[in-house]
């Protein structure tokens, strides 16, 4: 067969593709917005995907769900380990449920760097949660990037609500820095704590205590409960120490049982309570404003550092002042000024 021959052959069957997958994106939009799980799925398996054509495709699918999604509110949801995070967001979950809410679970998750596993089962330890069909569970797994799953999870959310979801529960499985990025892209932190295990503020940073919006001691039932009690003063004690937020609004502490269901009503109340206040003041819209302008900034420098990577010229040089950093040829500075100076991306591109 002729080069020129082969050539239309192979241009035609890239044309066709194209329009398949043009197709394909088009159908899952309608499904999302039909409220449709697998389509859902589908669109945030392409969010988490790292291949340059499933960022196009996701970056169209979640353009053309922006203004189809519903008007609800995300709630971020962190606390130490043993916590009981999972009971806590099964049972508050099941309980806006019965109210006519449908939920949303998305969890971030910074995998181990070294096997690349998510330490997640969300699945099977939401097991009734996850049976329900207006609750939908999605773990995200980061790898290395903290910041990827940041991307990943602000993208997941929009699409969520545009299926419908009118609640978005965000769980911080981490440490350290996942709590900042989840406090960037809800509308209100929640602090879980358990009591009865030590210094109650053993392990607590200052920042996520000013992240807070709330916090509220879990597993308050039986022999815990006077823990619990002793644990909610030293709470109220510590957060007298932090001035208001931006909104005038003061962080409350509540207990709860996620076991016995106790408790679980109240703070749902109470989140609903700073919803409607932040709405009346315009604190809420002007949070989201905020959050989204970081977005952007977030998404330049995010596809900065990965067209910088994925140039092949950089690639090359890049392993040749690895070697001269760690031979101590030449200091990490110079060796990242060199390599930015090297890379001239097309502008015209």
């Amino acid at each position: 067969m002729k080069k020129s021959a082969l050539k239309a052959r192979k241009d035609a069957a890239a044309r066709l593709l194209l329009r398949k997958e043009a197709a394909d994106t088009q159908a899952i939009v309608k499904g999302i917005i039909a409220s449709d799980t697998a389509a859902l799925s589908r669109a945030i398996t392409l969010v988490e995907s790292t291949r340059p054509e499933d960022e196009i495709r996701a970056g169209e699918i979640v353009e053309a769900c922006l203004k189809e999604a519903a008007s609800g509110i995300r709630v971020g949801i962190t606390g130490v380990p043993g916590a009981g995070k999972s009971t806590f967001i099964e049972a508050l979950g099941l309980f806006l449920i019965s109210r006519g809410h449908r939920v949303a679970i998305l969890a971030v998750d910074p995998s181990s760097s070294l096997s690349k596993g998510s330490i997640l089962g969300d699945k099977t330890r939401m097991q009734e949660l996850s049976r329900t069909p207006n609750a939908f569970i999605r773990p995200s797994p980061a790898g290395d990037s903290l910041g990827g799953v940041t991307r990943k999870t602000r993208e997941s959310i929009t699409l969520c609500e545009a299926a419908g979801f009118d609640v978005i529960l965000v769980e911080t499985v981490g440490v350290g820095q996942s709590e900042v990025a989840v406090h960037g892209m809800v509308d209100f932190f929640l602090l879980l704590k358990i009591a009865g295990a030590g210094d109650e503020l053993q392990g607590i940073k200052r920042g996520i205590m000013e992240m807070a919006d709330a916090v509220v001691i879990n597993k308050a039932d039986g022999p815990n409960l006077e823990a619990a009690k002793k644990a909610e003063g030293i709470f109220k004690s510590a957060l007298h120490l932090y001035p208001p937020k931006d909104n005038g609004w003061t962080p409350p502490v509540m207990r709860c049982s996620s076991i016995e269901g106790s408790g679980i009503a109240e703070v749902w109340e109470m989140i609903d309570r700073y919803a409607a206040s932040c709405h009346e003041d315009g604190s809420f819209e002007t949070k989201r404003n905020t959050q989204n302008l970081h977005w952007l900034k977030q998404r330049i420098e995010s596809a900065l550092t990965s067209n910088f990577y994925r140039d092949p010229e950089i690639q090359k040089a890049y392993e040749a002042y690895k070697t001269k950093v760690i031979r101590k040829e030449i200091t990490p500075g110079r060796a990242a000024n060199a390599l930015l100076e090297l890379y001239r991306p097309d502008q015209t591109s």
